[in-house]
């Protein structure tokens, strides 16, 4: 590792490298499988209720254990648990492509998602610590680059390996990449004393997961089973039994999963609800604008990945600079300004018509993901600046688990609106691509809200803490001595 002196002002870019290579593992992997979807069920001769598992499985088993996998990272070493996280994601990905049956495949990708919460609650905590100085922000802003190079390249690298392949190697892809970050997580990362006077908080994590299991499966499958039906009643219910049991669990416990006392720090909230509101409203997006391109447009797949591209490579764009941007301007304004030109992209998507031309699209697509980039690099720096240093794995998890909530919510609400609104067209009299459009505007309507009222919440943290850059925090990790290690 580098000495604290150069370490300060130039970060360890080494330790960089093993953080994104999971975080773009992740990513990739995200984009690639989702893809091989309906290759998968054919294979198998499943339903489309049935293959989504293989998916729901993976984001399920993820936002369940984030929050216990960053507290893990504080107490026994990211060093450790990103190394376990590499090693169970490659063999779960080996089991995923040799998997017999669709239901052989949905368990490994309960593997998956098990080594995929290790990465991505640990991976800010990486960063962290090998930025401890002021540029943090650029390096935040390279981890935004990186998850749109992921987005960007999952779908058309999954498409040619499906075609030349078949679906089993989009799963296989991820066994070398593993192994590759094992090795380099081994040699670049440091050494992290184990916390010996603590003790992990099993309850809590039980409780939590409980929780989130009761309010994912509800929030997802809402809409298709009605929001008044009894399974979807019932899963809030635990849900609201289980995360009220957690919150009591947690004032009482010792050493508990996640201190509820960082809530009372107004950057952290305030960081954590914009987010949430900004992931609603970017997949609110997300899932409807592939049926305008294929159902009002006409598009092909390969024109549809073309238009949707224009997102993530903006991004790519965006993001590194307004992680630059941070080190030197106020995090509110950047995350303010963010929002507000996310909600503008919003608009000018909503404002489309089914014979609009393809340019206004791709100018949609370019605000949007213009706005995206400038906003996520800043909040991540200021939410985790504002958490104390023994905490920073935890507080990793908790960004991960708020941007998974917010993607689902997003999704369910989005879908929800769109068809309340479609339906009542239809009944109107209206004909049928009148009737998608008029649901498509209402929700991607309604998430332009949701990013408004994230840039207003900003612009009051501005107000509150002016226009300085936000402060960084120091993160010390205590090496072992190297005869030790």
């Amino acid at each position: 590792m580098q000495d604290n002196g150069q370490q300060a002002t130039s970060g360890d870019w080494r330790a960089f490298t093993v953080s994104v290579l999971g975080t773009f593992m992740a990513t990739l992997d995200a984009g690639i499988v989702n893809t091989a979807l309906p290759t998968i069920g054919h294979g198998f001769d499943a339903s489309l209720p049935q293959v989504q598992w293989v998916v729901a499985s993976y984001f399920l088993v993820i936002s369940c254990l984030l929050l216990l996998f960053g507290r893990m990272g504080d107490m026994y070493g990211r060093r450790r648990m990103y190394s376990i996280g590499f090693i169970l994601f490659a063999l779960a990905s080996a089991l995923c492509g040799a998997a017999p049956s669709l239901a052989a495949l949905i368990a490994a990708r309960v593997g998956q998602g098990v080594g995929a919460a290790m990465l991505m609650a640990n991976s800010p905590g990486i960063i962290m610590a090998a930025f401890p100085g002021s540029t943090r922000g650029r390096a935040l802003g390279m981890v935004g680059l990186t998850v749109a190079l992921g987005s960007l390249a999952g779908p058309g690298l999954g498409g040619l390996l499906i075609q030349g392949f078949g679906w089993r190697s989009v799963f296989y892809l991820s066994v070398p990449i593993g192994a590759l970050g094992v090795f380099l997580a081994r040699r670049f990362l440091p050494r992290q004393e184990r916390l010996r006077d603590e003790t992990l908080d099993l309850a809590g994590a039980a409780l939590f997961a409980v929780g989130m299991i009761g309010l994912l499966m509800a929030v997802t499958r809402g809409h298709e089973w009605g929001w008044s039906s009894t399974p979807v009643l019932s899963g809030l219910g635990v849900a609201v039994a289980a995360l009220g049991g957690f919150a009591a669990w947690e004032r009482r416990c010792t050493h508990p999963m996640l201190d509820l006392s960082l809530f009372r720090i107004w950057p952290f909230l305030s960081g954590n609800i914009v987010a949430f509101l900004a992931f609603m409203s970017m997949f609110s997006n997300a899932i409807l604008l592939p049926f305008y391109l294929h159902g009002q447009q006409g598009l092909e797949p390969y024109a549809m990945g073309l238009v949707l591209s224009s997102l993530p490579l903006t991004m790519a764009v965006s993001a590194p600079l307004s992680g630059y941007l941070s080190e030197r301007v106020n995090f509110a304004t950047l995350t303010s300004v963010g929002l507000f030109v996310m909600c503008c992209g919003l608009v000018l998507l909503a404002l489309l018509d089914s014979n609009a031309p393809l340019w206004r699209v791709y100018l949609g697509q370019v605000v949007l993901g213009l706005g995206v980039g400038a906003f996520m690099s800043p909040n991540n720096n200021s939410v985790l600046s504002s958490a104390p240093q023994d905490k920073v794995g935890l507080v990793g998890g908790v960004l991960a688990l708020v941007r998974n909530v917010g993607m689902v919510t997003g999704i369910a609400v989005a879908i929800t609106i769109f068809e309340g609104c479609q339906g009542r067209a239809l009944s109107a009299g209206l004909e049928p691509g009148a009737a998608f459009m008029a649901g498509f505007r209402a929700a991607l309507g309604t998430g332009a809200g949701l990013a408004a009222v994230g840039g207003c919440l900003s612009l009051y943290r501005r107000r509150l803490f002016g226009s300085k850059p936000a402060k960084t925090c120091t993160v010390v990790h205590k090496d072992v001595p190297a005869q030790q290690k």
